[in-house]
């Protein structure tokens, strides 16, 4: 144990030395407690601070990045516990190796807050040392912010990305702080938490006069950035009233997808949770993927319809829509080699659909799960066996990107397919903004704690984009949510339902609408600047 130092003056420091790995570790168990479903977001600043503490007194980078790749470790492993259910649906592969996976993921993800906290102490390094020993400084907890900020946006970029649950996100409760993100994006937030959890560190070296400067500031930040939601949300809409949208949930699981009949059963319950036409024009709006017969036509071998025929399974759906009425569908379509006609590829895909049963243009999915949607490098690991972790004999093939899709009487509709609504940024097609965005998910495979952490991520999207976002999944949590991250009403998990609600508007173009990620920089930027002018002013 290394006992702490006095300086000149009588001043010690907290022994932060003591079993300093197992103390990271836990604290980033704990962490994870911060975000949905639990929302204990000032555990997660506290579990921060003390990251923070531990960092800042580790005699050596080595050490300080060894605790800060713990921390991360017990974060993502905590976090990302929802991944191990998926492998309980997968006949190909025992149910055991999720928790391998969830493990074999964290020790991946855990790199990015080091590499954050890394840079960090080696900002550190600059501060000139005082009465014997290194003091707490705020260029310290500046420069970490800045860090984390750059380090999330790299891991939500890397290796096709996965920025699941950013630090930003556990701000939702806290409604005026999450406002801000109309102005600079989630991963700009998570720099704020990082740095709100660097006052409470410093507060407990006895240095206040940060945390009481701090704390208004970013009161009146927050304030400030929540003033236009509410007048924007205040000012009554000239026009006709809106039209309705009906979010579908029917409460169907992965377990019987091998039975017979079950593709039947499916669109049986979808059509008749759908209602029936009323005064109002309706969208109908049903789960990622829940429409397991082909609804395209032209496909050159007619064995791929499994004997339906395609305006059948369409004429169906349309006989429970209103002449004024749209659906939004989402199903699997199919690619060919067009020389060959050889099939090459799927696609997860989303069509709106009419009362007549046509079809509108198709939106494919285009961020892809590696190793869920399709299989990295397939001629290297198909005959290592790593073909099992798919779930079918053929790759779904990415589509284009962000599309904005016309759907008469409704406006514009930008669709997002599961979880590609969590990519800030990527969100809209900046060129064609939509007036509302569809997330259709299938939730079933994410446990009890994947369905609240995804919806958390949707309404940041809505709040950085400031658009109303419909989220239909076969199980839970459906949801209606206005343009400043409100959910209107939703369908809790694992229940059966349906929401027939006005469809929202949405409000200007905001800052983060217009500028993108380019605003988190800005703000790395910023708190980088200001962590630099500390250091100055404390030589």
């Amino acid at each position: 144990m290394r006992l702490p130092e006095a300086g000149p003056t009588g001043n010690t420091r907290p022994d932060m030395l003591r079993r300093p790995l197992l103390i990271a570790f836990v604290a980033g168990l704990v962490s994870a407690t911060g975000f949905a479903p639990l929302d204990l977001w000032p555990v997660l600043i506290a579990a921060l601070a003390l990251l923070l503490a531990l960092v800042h007194d580790a005699p050596t980078l080595r050490s300080a990045l060894l605790r800060s790749w713990l921390f991360g470790v017990g974060h993502f492993t905590v976090g990302d516990n929802w991944i191990q259910h998926a492998f309980d649906y997968q006949d190909k592969m025992p149910p055991v190796l999720g928790y391998f996976a969830v493990v074999l993921l964290a020790l991946y993800l855990a790199i990015y807050p080091m590499l954050a906290m890394g840079l960090a102490w080696r900002f550190k390094q600059l501060v000139k040392k005082r009465n014997g020993w290194e003091e707490a400084d705020l260029g310290f907890v500046l420069a970490a912010a800045a860090a984390w900020i750059a380090t999330e946006w790299l891991r939500g970029t890397m290796f096709t990305g996965y920025p699941w649950n950013p630090l930003g996100v556990a701000w939702l409760p806290v409604v005026p702080v999450a406002a801000m993100a109309t102005w600079i994006g989630t991963y700009a937030l998570s720099g704020v938490m990082v740095a709100v959890a660097g006052l409470v560190f410093l507060a407990g070296r006895r240095q206040f006069a940060p945390l009481l400067l701090g704390v208004p500031i970013l009161a009146i930040v927050s304030l400030f950035s929540l003033a236009p939601c509410q007048i924007a949300a205040c000012v009554p809409h000239p026009g006709p009233p809106p039209p309705h949208v009906v979010v579908v949930q029917p409460n169907i699981g992965q377990e019987g997808v091998a039975d017979p009949g079950y593709d039947e059963k499916v669109l049986a319950k979808l059509i008749a949770l759908s209602g029936k036409p009323g005064p109002e024009p309706r969208l109908v709006v049903w789960p990622e993927g829940m429409v397991n017969q082909y609804v395209e036509d032209g496909y050159a071998d007619p064995r791929y319809y499994f004997g339906i025929d395609p305006r059948f399974v369409r004429a169906r759906i349309g006989a429970v829509l209103g002449p004024r009425d749209m659906a939004l569908i989402g199903g699997n379509s199919l690619a060919f080699d067009e020389p060959t006609r050889r099939l090459v590829g799927a696609g997860n895909s989303v069509w709106p659909i009419d009362s007549r049963g046509q079809l509108g243009p198709r939106y494919d999915k285009a961020h892809l799960v590696p190793y869920g949607e399709y299989l990295p490098m397939r001629e290297i690991l198909a005959p290592l066996g790593l073909a099992r972790l798919v779930m079918g004999e053929i790759d779904f093939l990415p589509g284009p990107g962000p599309r904005t899709l016309a759907v008469p009487g409704f406006g514009k509709v930008g669709v997002q397919i599961c979880y590609e609504i969590i990519f800030s940024g990527h969100t809209v097609d900046p060129a064609n903004r939509p007036d509302f965005l569809f997330n259709p998910s299938n939730d079933a495979w994410f446990g009890a704690w994947g369905p609240p952490q995804h919806l958390a991520q949707a309404r940041m999207r809505a709040i950085e984009e400031g658009l109303p976002i419909l989220r239909g999944t076969p199980t839970g949590i459906s949801a209606v949510i206005d343009a400043h991250g409100s959910v209107l009403a939703d369908i809790p998990h694992l229940a059966e339902g349906r929401i027939d609600v006005p469809l929202p508007r949405p409000t200007p173009p905001t800052p983060f609408a217009r500028w993108g990620n380019w605003m988190a920089f800005l703000a790395a930027a910023l708190f980088l600047f200001f962590a630099i002018a500390n250091r100055r002013y404390a030589r």
